[in-house]
Parts: C-alpha cells; sequence; structure tokens
C-alpha cells in the first residue's frame, strides 16, 4: 500500500510541476519576444518556419461603432458612406466589416442596447505608428459626425502573420 501512495505522489508532483512550470516558461519566452513600439508591447508569437513562408507580420485592430445618436440612429447606408469616405482612403489595402448587436452601460447605469459595426483592420507591422493615427482620426471623426461619446478600440497585442 505504501509503494502504491508512493508512486501516486511521484506521479501527482511530475503533473504539477509540468503545470506550474508551463505558464512561467510561456512568459519567458513572450518576454523575449516583446517589442516596444510607440509604448505599445507588440508581442512576436513564435511559429514554425514552414508556416512563416510568404507571410508577412500584420497588427490586428478591431474599432467598434455604435450606432444610437440622442437624436435616432446612425443607418447602415450612413455608416457605409463613412466607411467608403473616411476609412476605406486610409487604409486602401482592405478591411472586413461586420454586423452585430452590442450593448454597453451609461453614465446613468442604464443598459444601452443598439446595432453596432465591428471594423477589423490588418496593418503592416513596420506601419503601426501611421496607422495608429489613421485609426485615431477615424475615431474622432466618427465621434464627430454621429454625436457619439467614443468608438471602442481593441489592438491585438500579438503579431499574426498574414499571406497573400
Amino acid at each position: 500500500m505504501l509503494h502504491l501512495a508512493e508512486k501516486s505522489l511521484g506521479t501527482l508532483v511530475l503533473v504539477l510541476s509540468m503545470l506550474v512550470s508551463a505558464p512561467f516558461e510561456a512568459r519567458a519566452q513572450e518576454a523575449q519576444t516583446q517589442v516596444l513600439t510607440q509604448d505599445r508591447a507588440v508581442i512576436q508569437r513564435r511559429i514554425p518556419e514552414a508556416a512563416r513562408s510568404g507571410a508577412l507580420p500584420f497588427v490586428r485592430t478591431e474599432l467598434f461603432f455604435g450606432t444610437a445618436k440622442p437624436d435616432g440612429v446612425v443607418t447602415e447606408e450612413q455608416f457605409r458612406r463613412f466607411v467608403d469616405r473616411e476609412v476605406t482612403r486610409r487604409f486602401p489595402d482592405g478591411l472586413a466589416l461586420l454586423k452585430g448587436d452590442g450593448q454597453f452601460r451609461g453614465d446613468d447605469d442604464v443598459i444601452i442596447k443598439e446595432q453596432s459595426f465591428v471594423l477589423i483592420l490588418l496593418y503592416p507591422y513596420e506601419s503601426f505608428s501611421r496607422s495608429s493615427q489613421r485609426i485615431q482620426a477615424i475615431r474622432d471623426l466618427y465621434k464627430e459626425q454621429f454625436d457619439q461619446q467614443s468608438v471602442l478600440r481593441v489592438d491585438d497585442p500579438y503579431i499574426v502573420w498574414v499571406s497573400f
């Protein structure tokens, strides 16, 4: 019985040591590949060399545009005109646009539900600084033109590899 308990305890210690050390090893690898770009840490994931063949390092940013306004809503037609005029000229190489249902808590603690648009931008890593300025201009213009409090911006901290 004692032999069985020792064997089980040994297995448990081995499994626990693997589980506990794995996150530390992953963080150490990430720390080695972090690059600070304009006060923003970008983490380069390690990917197999074969998968990188022909792939380019890109950054992914998502913008969330609400449509509720104090005097109505931003229509899909108005939003698409905004994309054509303001977004496409700043990111002519391409983008993805998704429609969704969103919600947020207003300043008065009331939950506001609204249709929203999610814009996904992928752009070359080396153009992060210029692209970030363009993205901020898009956010500012949308808030001004459509009486919005904010446009949520999400930057993926990892470099993504894109091939065409």
